[in-house]
């Protein structure tokens, strides 16, 4: 590449106004002007075009401004193996850079294909073999340089050779390679051991290492957690999945539809075959009251047995649930409280059972009247049930919490004891040694300290010393901790007046009793739905279609509606029991096996023992009952003969009333088969409630997710640590090829070139090179040696620029030969000295451009060269 002309507009002095140089040829070109005319100007601006992007805003750049402000613009020509092209780049205000053809004006490329076509000229920047052939006025370039180094070459100017050794250790791989493969090595070092690559032990590496290590171990332990979790709600999904089947509205409705409608179709059948129907009714009644004295009679019997069985397990049991009531009096209390009401309640419904199967036998001619009944028993629980709700649904409405505030004044609480113990981590320690003689004591707050007791002061402290007075010593607060402290006091604060508690376990107390009061809400929602599921519009018309059909039925000893109704009550109260019961039995078992299963057996035998009891009446009065029952069998067994005997004669032709009562019954067991299995699914799913709280109040799953989160990054961290140590290990290998290659490239080829400069200048000397750096090392005078560093300023720069021509000509072989630039390069050199330079530079010059810069007009003149000159220029608008 060679350099035709440059051109300049508002840069620096030059503002709003432009100055070009033409005619830039082959050779030596010299422009020779005095100070202060603008030649460190036009060095500087052809400097930053090469090196310095037409976006950048550096200081570099911004030196080129004047003060009068815009974008200064730089153009030059120049000529390539490829061709002439023109380069332009304004910096600043208007930014662009372009490439022109020289000769046709076409533009070839703009922006960053501008940019990128300008470092292909010049190979890497300032750091390359171009920037090398730059000798400016003061320092080295624009390369970046440690600022003690620039402020010291800015001020002392002491010789070009300083920075052009700096230049060629970055080509040999000197002092920059070896510093960046310390910090390798250093960086290396922190992470694994140089001897095995292993992970050093205490380093972060193994830090990491070992704490991936602990969470995989933490995540499978959790992991076993979340899948027993998972595994009980499974099951109670698909416990609430049948439930939902079997329990659904529509399908209770179903079947007791179906069992009002075979009871419907039974009374038509007897009423079209009134013949018999009279007679098979008596005999029907004698039969059930034979089959009811005989069942009777034989559970009966069968109570008594099982009565004293259970009597002898119940005195085991009791013995067993004593030892467990002492360990967990209270859990045990809730419990046989629970299972108390449920034997009262299976009592109840045993005794409700019982009438209603008697009631129903009595005449089909009552349904009308009894459902009746059992409607507006309906009505008034759906009314009590609602109004139930509303009170429940309004107790809830006044003591529910706000979202989250529940779990912020524990976060706070939690703040505060963390400060709180941090304060006291932090206090001073007070430790009393007694002498053997000592017969006073220390004490403080009125409690004495033991021999070689440790006590924390925080804040003011008095200390008595007996028989001396009192000590106070004081210790302020960390301001910071103490702002952090009242912040988290005033915010505690407001969150409990706002709540309207005294405390934390005053906001617990109350959040149970709402979470108490929502099971209230839903459980008389469900109450209400099974009462009135149409709504109570639907429930008042039926029971105004059930008078009219009741009209005229005669009177019952009761009404079955009202029994069925009372039943239905008594069933959900039995339910709930048994779900509470099934609860607290699971919320026992997290307590102990041994308690929950002694209180559970103690519970369900005394309430089979209370309901045998119970069904057994009065111990003096049991052998007269069997009696009576035994009676009353033979009594039946006569009557039903007699019924028989009656039925013999009018069961010609008649309706097969059998068949119809074997539909009903059928229809009657599946709907008892279906509240059996309800109330049998109700209680594993209560079961598996508890065991589901259990796990759930740990917070498996969020623990889990938490461990899974905190070993992936414990593994993208050792990753990134693995990652870093195979980057180090390849840079350092690549660092220590780039040298060998580097110092093969340019050791030998480079001191080929600089030895037949040396001779053109130093005829009467002998310079001693140093074969490691290709550095300057001693000159030999006179059978003496004298260093480098003592020989004269003029000596040291004209060293400086015979190594530049030396990179020139090995740049020149290689096929890209660029300008050679000097800024004032020869100040300290006297006139022989100067003379013998420009021989070195015209001889240089066969091959090579050279630019020569200088205000040195007389002493320059001898150099020969083309001369330029800087002529005004305005650019084309």
């Amino acid at each position: 590449m060679k350099l035709t002309a440059l051109r300049l507009h508002n840069v620096r002095r030059f503002a709003n106004t432009g100055v070009r140089i033409e005619g830039i040829g082959d050779g030596v070109n010299v422009l020779c002007a005095a100070n202060e005319q603008g030649k460190s100007t036009c060095f500087d601006a052809l400097h930053a075009l090469f090196f310095q992007t037409h976006t950048s805003a550096s200081s570099t750049v911004q030196a080129l401004r004047p003060h009068s402000g815009g974008g200064p613009l730089v153009e030059a020509d120049i000529v390539t193996r490829t061709g002439a092209f023109r380069l332009s780049k304004q910096f600043l205000a208007g930014k662009r850079a372009q490439v022109h053809e020289r000769d046709s004006g076409r533009l070839l490329a703009q922006a960053d294909e501008a940019e990128r076509f300008i470092a292909g000229l010049i190979h890497d920047g300032a750091g390359g073999p171009a920037g090398l052939l730059w000798v400016r006025q003061g320092t080295t370039g624009l390369e970046r340089r440690v600022k003690s180094e620039e402020e010291t070459e800015r001020r002392a100017r002491e010789t070009v050779l300083t920075s052009v050794q700096g230049e060629v250790e970055t080509l040999t791989g000197g002092r920059r390679m070896t510093l960046a493969l310390a910090a390798c090595d250093t960086e290396l070092s922190r992470l694994v051991t140089a001897s095995t690559g292993r992970p050093k032990a205490n380093s972060p590496y193994d830090g990491a290492l070992k704490t991936r290590d602990r969470l995989a171990e933490q995540e499978r332990h959790q992991a076993a957690e979340v899948a027993d979790l998972r595994d009980a709600l499974d099951r109670r999904r698909a416990l609430r999945a049948r439930l939902a089947e079997i329990d659904s509205p529509d399908l209770v409705r179903e079947r007791e539809e179906a069992v009002t409608l075979a009871a419907a179709a039974l009374a038509e059948a007897q009423a079209r075959a009134d013949a018999l129907r009279a007679a098979r009714m008596e005999a029907e009644a004698a039969e059930s009251r034979r089959q009811g004295a005989l069942g009777a009679l034989a559970r009966f019997r069968d109570t008594l047995t099982r009565h004293a069985q259970v009597s002898r397990e119940a005195a085991q049991a009791a013995d067993l649930r004593d030892q467990a009531r002492e360990r967990q009096r209270q859990a045990v209390e809730d419990a046989n409280h629970g299972a108390a009401r449920l034997a009262a309640a299976e009592a109840q419904e045993r005794t409700q059972r019982d009438l209603l199967a008697a009631l129903e036998r009595a005449a089909a001619a009552q349904a009308a009247r009894q459902a009746l009944a059992s409607a507006h028993a309906a009505l008034r629980q759906a009314e009590s049930a609602r109004a139930e709700l509303e009170g429940a649904e309004a107790a809830l409405k006044s003591v529910a919490l706000p979202a989250g505030q529940l779990a912020e004044l524990e976060k706070l609480e939690t703040l505060l004891v963390g400060l709180r113990a941090a304060a006291t981590a932090r206090a001073p320690l007070l430790r009393m040694d007694y002498l053997a003689t000592a017969d006073g004591a220390v004490r403080i707050g009125g409690v004495s300290l033991g021999q070689h007791e440790e006590r924390p002061l925080v804040g003011s402290t008095r200390i008595e010393i007996e028989g001396v007075g009192t000590l106070t010593v004081s210790f302020p607060p960390l301001a910071e901790s103490a702002e952090e402290n009242r912040k988290a006091e005033a915010r505690r604060r407001a969150l409990l007046a706002e709540l309207g508690v005294e405390d934390l376990t005053a906001a617990r107390c109350r959040e149970a009793k709402c979470r108490e009061l929502e099971a209230d809400v839903k459980l008389a929602r469900q109450r209400l739905a099974l009462l009135a599921p149409q709504g109570f519009a639907a429930l008042r018309e039926q029971i105004a279609q059930l008078e009219s059909k009741a009209h005229g039925a005669s009177e019952l000893t009761d009404d079955p509606e009202r029994v069925r109704a009372r039943l239905l009550i008594l069933e959900t109260e039995v339910r709930k029991g048994r779900e509470e019961a099934r609860a607290a039995q699971a919320r026992q078992d997290v307590a102990g096996e041994a308690v929950v299963e002694a209180v559970r057996r103690a519970a369900t035998l005394s309430s089979s023992l209370e309901s045998l009891s119970e069904s057994l009446g009065p111990e003096a009065e049991r052998v007269l009952r069997e009696d009576r029952l035994a009676a009353e069998v033979t009594a039946a067994n006569q009557a039903l003969e007699a019924a028989n005997t009656r039925i013999a004669d009018l069961s010609r032709d008649a309706p097969d009333v059998a068949a119809l009562e074997a539909r009903h019954t059928r229809l009657r067991s599946v709907a008892a088969a279906a509240r059996d299995e309800i109330n049998r699914t109700r209680e594993q799913a209560a079961a598996l409630d508890g065991r589901i709280q259990t796990r759930s109040e740990g917070a498996v799953e969020e623990a889990l997710e938490e461990t899974r989160e905190q070993l992936a990054g414990a593994e993208r961290k050792v990753a990134a640590f693995a990652r870093e140590v195979a980057v180090l290990t390849r840079l350092r290998t690549a660092l220590e090829e780039a040298r060998t290659t580097a110092r093969d490239h340019y050791f030998a080829p480079l001191l080929r070139e600089l030895r037949p400069l040396l001779g053109l200048l130093f005829d009467d000397a002998t310079v001693i090179f140093d074969e490691n750096t290709l550095l300057p090392r001693s000159m030999r005078r006179e059978g003496f040696d004298e260093k480098v560093d003592v020989l004269s300023g003029g000596m040291r720069e004209q060293l400086a620029i015979l190594t530049r021509l030396a990179f020139a000509r090995l740049l020149s072989h290689g096929g890209e030969a660029v300008p050679v630039i000097l800024d004032d390069a020869l100040v300290y050199s006297d006139d022989a000295r100067i003379e013998r330079m420009f021989d070195a530079l015209h001889d240089q010059a066969n091959n090579q451009q050279v630019i020569v810069f200088t205000c040195r007009q007389r002493a320059f003149a001898k150099l020969g060269g083309t001369l330029l000159r800087m002529e005004p220029w305005q650019p084309v608008a």
